[in-house]
């Protein structure tokens, strides 16, 4: 393990370790959502997600999808 690895570990455990047990419940949901959100599903589950939505009729078009968002 590197050693920037084993600081970050030892950094969390510290962290955890400070936490009030009455909040280790809400903590461990918010790591279980980060690693959710962080985590990539397979290529396949993705293609099939979408063409599930594109089926249902669940589209947008193209023209829409950059409405609202302030890019330069």
């Amino acid at each position: 393990m590197s050693t920037e690895i084993a600081a970050y570990e030892n950094r969390l455990i510290r962290e955890i370790k400070e936490t009030l047990q009455e909040y280790l419940p809400n903590l461990l949901q918010v790591v279980r959502l980060f690693h959710e959100s962080v985590v990539l599903k397979p290529a396949e589950d993705s293609f099939r997600q979408g063409w599930k939505e594109t089926m249902a009729g669940e589209t947008r078009p193209v023209s829409e999808l950059w409405d609202g968002i302030d890019a330069e």
